[in-house]
């Protein structure tokens, strides 16, 4: 309706299969017939409980439903709560992507995250893992020809830790960071990837995925991201910082 360019979220995680055959009798499935959850996932793909085969026939019935909603393939596609650069799981994600030329994807590693004191041990602990996963795909990734931004952005950033300063910070930062590794940088456009979640509360069966959404997505805090994202200030920041929005499309 608003022709607002978007990409695939893939999930694996959350809620259920979109592929029928698999939403009966599948290695995706807990015993009450979702997604594992956030950490079921991992922990079953930990165990070899997963059959990848499954994964990517859930991956490429999403890709078709996406064409058949919208008419397009993805421009873009990455995975929720970073399913997709997991053991096992980034091969077949990017075997799917080089299947349907789908050329961008995100891969989640963040300029500063060490620092960032005030994010909880525990959900450090997960960002952490992230990372790691991420930086054992980028090989992957690179042999099948899909590409990502120069940086990453929005761990740090998330939720109640949004704020016009932290974005603000956390891109100055990241930018000066990259800059001065690939001085050759400079003379060039650099493309920059900010994570958000503005919204409303998805709370079942008002919304989100009726089973197994983990606590942020009934959370205030997409709200909060919202009004951060719109207020005056951070469009004054973009103009100040010759920083131009735009979609993986424009890429």
């Amino acid at each position: 309706r608003y022709n607002i360019p978007i990409g695939l979220h893939a999930n694996l995680s959350e809620g259920s299969p979109v592929c029928e055959v698999l939403k009966t009798n599948s290695s995706l499935l807990n015993q009450d017939g979702f997604f594992h959850g956030k950490m079921g996932f991992r922990t079953a793909l930990s165990k070899g409980l997963l059959n990848m085969s499954e994964v990517k026939q859930e991956l490429k019935a999403q890709v078709e439903l996406f064409h058949e909603l919208t008419g397009h393939l993805p421009p873009h596609m990455d995975g929720h709560q970073h399913v997709h650069v997991l053991p096992e799981v980034r091969h077949v994600f990017a075997e799917v992507l080089e299947e349907y030329g789908i050329k961008y994807t995100r891969v989640p590693i963040e300029p500063g995250l060490h620092n960032c004191d005030w994010i909880p041990p525990s959900l450090m602990d997960f960002y952490l893992g992230v990372e790691e996963d991420s930086f054992n795909t980028v090989d992957v990734f690179t042999r099948h020809g899909i590409r990502w931004p120069d940086i990453y952005i929005g761990l740090s950033t998330m939720g109640k830790n949004m704020s016009v300063g932290n974005i603000r910070s956390a891109i100055d930062s990241a930018i000066a960071e990259f800059t001065s590794k690939a001085p050759s940088s400079q003379s060039r456009t650099v493309t920059l990837e900010l994570m958000v979640h503005p919204g409303y509360p998805s709370v079942p069966p008002v919304g989100g995925c009726g089973e197994g959404p983990d606590d942020f997505s009934p959370s205030w805090e997409r709200l909060h991201e919202l009004h951060t994202l719109i207020k005056p200030e951070l469009q004054s920041y973009y103009k100040t910082r010759n920083i131009q929005l735009c979609s993986f499309k424009d890429l």
